[in-house]
């Protein structure tokens, strides 16, 4: 076999941050002195070699059993120890460095086999650097550098990969997919963060174990997913999913928008709703709750579709109908609550700021934004990015709407704070006002000072004339 290994003359160790070629140095004495191996894995590598900045986890591989592993870096100063999965021969540690806490991960060389129907590795330790990598997923992601000598190892020819901008699985990829079919999220999620292509056979392998995904659970697809939507190029990550078929295992809602438009004669062509989708979610801010409602923002076009006598296409109630999907997906991939009402307010609101323009009254503008609540700026990242028009005057016109909603939004803000604008009265002043017994009296009441109160008519502090307007109400319904 080739030789695999190979020592730069500068080290790639030496372009981690202060603080993490601090933390190596450590682990390296450390390991050194007990007679370890100990190699920098995974990720970290990757983003040396393509000279990116290493995020703030790392992740080592060891020769010693975890138990070992425990008892060496407890000697170090830290401020926590948990067990990640030490029956899998991992330990985490957090180790301080510049006063920003920093995770690692340590686990001892594995060359696991999988229990059938489980994705829990058997416990089967490697005995070299070269098994544990041999167990990756993709090339790029199975090379290490040994932190005493600096020395790479790469024995599946991942810095050619790199060099190539190729996703390769290691070995046969049937069997790395078998192993574990999160895997398959993964390749999609590296298209989506790194711009890299798939090599075929590997392509082909993800189309043929895509059915496998549905054995792993919705918390981990989420999670996957999510970082897919957050890439830099996620237009490639979501037609890695769909020309594979994970979409339709994962995300089945989302099918229908790939080829929905029908450009007959006698109707006005249709944008394409995938391609408009996918750059929506490009041009949208990388924050998950705006990309993830971007990529719903238009899923159920499709199943509103109308076309009148003239020949125009119609989407009529297109964005409740979407909220509502967005919320059972959401549901179904167990996000969490704030997550999921989040993302349905703005696909239920999406299309609001695109009707903006000088007419709108500061009422308007103030039940938008107490109707958007938290997510008043995100939807109006959203509707910025909801532009995909070819005609640079549409572009410019989109943009002006967006930006004078968000300067009118900020006028109100200085006059006074959105939140001020509820009734003056609660519930327990009124209950005790009227000697009355909770009930859907007061919601009724409570609407109409607030309704007041957003119109200008009535101040958020006037209790005594807001109690002269629900004598009256009250008057008016008992009359």
């Amino acid at each position: 076999m080739p030789d695999h290994r190979s020592s730069p003359s500068t080290s790639l160790l030496d372009q981690l941050r202060p603080a993490q070629r601090g933390i190596v140095h450590l682990l390296a004495d450390a390991f050194g002195e007990a007679g370890a191996e100990l190699y920098l894995v995974g990720g970290p590598v990757r983003d040396l070699l393509l000279g990116q900045e290493v995020p703030n986890d790392l992740d080592f591989a060891t020769s010693i059993p975890p138990e070992e592993t425990r008892a060496i870096v407890n000697r170090l100063p830290h401020e926590g120890l948990y067990d990640v999965g030490e029956k899998f021969g991992t330990i985490g540690i957090v180790l301080p460095a510049d006063d920003v806490p920093t995770p690692v991960e340590i686990t001892t060389y594995r060359s696991e086999a999988y229990e059938p129907g489980s994705r829990h590795p058997a416990v089967a330790f490697g005995t070299s650097i070269e098994d544990d990598l041999s167990r990756r997923d993709v090339t790029v992601n199975a090379i290490a550098i040994d932190v005493q000598s600096g020395e790479i190892v790469d024995p599946f020819y991942g810095q050619a990969d790199l060099a190539m901008g190729m996703l390769r699985a290691v070995g046969d990829p049937d069997e790395r997919f078998a192993e574990d079919p999160l895997r398959l999220l993964r390749v999609a999620r590296f298209v989506s963060q790194l711009g890299f292509s798939v090599e075929a056979n590997t392509l082909d392998a993800m189309s043929r174990q895509a059915p496998m995904l549905a054995s792993i659970s919705k918390e981990r697809i989420l999670s996957e997913l999510t970082k897919l939507l957050c890439g830099d190029y996620v237009d490639h990550g979501l037609d890695v999913l769909l020309d594979t078929g994970l979409l339709t295992i994962a995300m089945p809602e989302l099918i229908p928008l790939e080829g929905a438009a029908e450009n007959h004669p006698g109707i006005h062509r249709e944008k394409d709703l995938w391609d408009h989708t996918k750059r929506v979610v490009m041009q949208a801010p990388a924050r998950p709750i705006v990309r993830w409602a971007a990529l719903l923002h238009d899923a159920a076009k499709p199943l509103t579709r109308s076309v009148d006598e003239r020949g125009e296409v119609h989407f009529f109630g297109h964005e409740r109908v979407g909220a509502d999907l967005a919320r059972k997906l959401m549901r179904r991939l167990k996000a969490d609550k704030k997550t999921g009402k989040q993302v349905c307010q703005l696909v239920d609101l999406h299309l609001r700021p695109a009707g903006y323009d000088e007419t709108w009254t500061d009422s308007a503008v103030r039940r938008l934004a107490l109707e958007a609540g938290d997510v008043l700026h995100d939807l109006l990242d959203l509707a910025a990015a909801d532009v995909t028009s070819g005609r640079v005057e549409k572009q410019r016109a989109a943009a002006r709407r967006v930006q004078g909603l968000r300067d009118h939004i900020a006028r109100l803000e200085e006059e006074q704070a959105l939140s001020e604008l509820q009734s003056p009265l609660d519930g327990n002043e009124l209950m005790a006002m009227f000697d009355r017994k909770p009930g859907r009296w007061i919601a009724e009441i409570k609407d109409q000072l607030r309704e007041m109160v957003i119109d200008g008519d009535l101040a958020p502090d006037d209790k005594e004339r807001a109690a002269a307007i629900a004598r009256e109400i009250i008057d008016s319904n008992h009359g």
